[in-house]
């Protein structure tokens, strides 16, 4: 790790001991995109302080909430945020991280922990994924685990394109800084910005999310970028469509673009670009150190192709519990794998397809309708950006199938020709009784489409 990144790290440290903070204690993290914000996370965990990053960007109750479910020794924020913080919460305010602060001597190389992330919460309430105190050895071993599917090298120069308090973007960056590397942080996600970067710094890795890829791919910058220092770049976060991924295969250098299937609470799967033009739509195969499963609703392994609900096995240093809710840890275990909820169909050769959240499942005429796959067909149609299925409820079938769809710029959808298409392509069932053309959908800072009340918010009436 950089010189100057280390210092400052210890320079964090020692302010956390002085304000009596200490390992295994919780520390609340609200601070915007920036150098310091990896200082002062990898500041707490190397001290094995339990960081909590929150997003700047939420209303000052959903921040009071979080805090209180967080009960933290300290909350550290930025002069910007520090408003948001309740008046009986402990509060250090960073300003230029605290150049007065002696340094401690020296840190563990590795996080004796692992940060707290908060669920995105696109389906219900946020919850905290908390791992604790990990040890050196246990910290060691979890970024040996990322290094091992990453490749994480010391001339590595990693953008940072999303919002830190996410824990992906958080994960990649923390173990480029770890491994030697060196972070770029955009203050937010703007296509110019990142091509830009990209080019004058040579980053060669980075991490996005879909709707990062498809505003990249628009952006007339595109064209003229350099991107030949890229390694590899890393998309999650949300399915992404088809057409888009193929179009986004053939704008970067080859090779570079890869794929994963993950969560806040643990990483599934990985897939490369040769791989993924094989097999169209897959999510990949179990990442290494995992087991993938796929269970049916009596939990026992289902068939190939058929539908279940994923699991994946975790090592001991990468399980977790849900802060505060152990009825939800419970549900979410099976043995040493954990299922965050997601449906899916593994082939012959372990390949993962998803199919969406359990909650997302539509029963329309008592018949199943997994989204997912409604989706892939959807994004197909000539114009069509990006859609997403959703069910309403509904007097004759229980719940109905409706779709919102963003047109590709300066296109015309219209509704009915679309479903008449569709008609060509899917079963009955699965065929959307109503689409909805929109500008754009509800999302989370970090692109994901927020699926919660998705009907009352676009108008759909029951």
């Amino acid at each position: 790790m950089e010189e100057s990144r280390d210092e400052e790290q210890r320079r964090v440290a020692a302010r956390l001991g002085r304000c009596g903070v200490g390992v295994g204690d919780r520390v609340v993290v609200l601070v915007g995109n920036g150098p310091g914000y990896l200082d002062v996370t990898l500041g707490c965990l190397r001290a094995g302080v339990v960081a909590a990053p929150l997003s700047t960007a939420l209303p000052r109750a959903a921040v009071a909430e979080l805090i209180a479910d967080a009960d933290p020794a300290l909350v550290i924020a930025d002069v910007d945020a520090a408003a948001l913080v309740p008046g009986d919460r402990r509060l250090e305010v960073l300003d230029d991280r605290w150049p007065d602060e002696p340094p401690v001597p020296a840190l563990p190389r590795w996080p004796q922990a692992r940060a707290m992330h908060y669920t995105s919460g696109t389906t219900g309430r946020s919850k905290g994924v908390h791992s604790g105190v990990l040890g050196v050895a246990g910290g060691r071993a979890l970024c040996e685990d990322e290094r091992a599917v990453w490749d994480f090298r010391p001339d590595d120069v990693h953008l940072v394109a999303s919002a830190l308090y996410h824990s992906g973007p958080h994960r990649f960056a923390a173990n480029t800084l770890l491994y030697g590397g060196r972070v770029v942080v955009l203050p937010r996600f703007d296509a110019a910005a990142a091509l830009a970067a990209i080019a004058r710094e040579r980053v060669t890795t980075t991490f996005v999310v879909p709707t990062h890829l498809a505003r990249m791919l628009d952006h007339p910058d595109l064209a003229t970028t350099d991107l030949s220092s890229l390694r590899w770049v890393a998309h999650a976060g949300a399915p992404c469509p088809e057409p888009l991924k193929r179009r986004v295969l053939d704008a970067f250098p080859p090779g570079v673009v890869w794929e994963f299937y993950g969560s806040t609470e643990g990483q599934f799967t990985v897939i490369g670009p040769d791989e993924w033009r094989e097999r169209p739509g897959s999510v990949g195969r179990a990442r290494t150190g995992r087991e993938l499963a796929v269970l049916d609703d009596d939990g026992r392994p289902a068939p190939a192709g058929e539908v279940g609900t994923a699991y994946c096995t975790a090592p001991t240093f990468a399980r977790f519990e849900y802060w505060r809710a152990p009825d939800k840890t419970t549900a979410a275990w099976r043995g040493d794998a954990f299922t965050v909820g997601d449906l899916g169909r593994l082939d012959a050769d372990g390949y993962l397809w998803l199919a969406g959240r359990r909650g997302d499942l539509i029963i329309s005429g008592g018949v199943n309708v997994y989204p997912a796959e409604v989706e892939r067909v959807l994004v197909a149609y000539p114009g069509v950006s990006e859609g997403v299925v959703f069910g309403v409820s509904d007097e004759h079938w229980g719940e109905r199938v409706c779709a919102a769809v963003i047109p590709a710029a300066g296109v015309s959808v219209d509704g009915a020709a679309l479903r008449a298409w569709l008609r060509g392509r899917l079963a009955g069932h699965q065929v959307p009784k109503q689409v909805v053309v929109v500008d754009d959908l509800p999302r989370t800072g970090s692109g994901k489409v927020v699926r919660r009340d998705l009907a009352t918010v676009l108008g759909v009436a029951p």
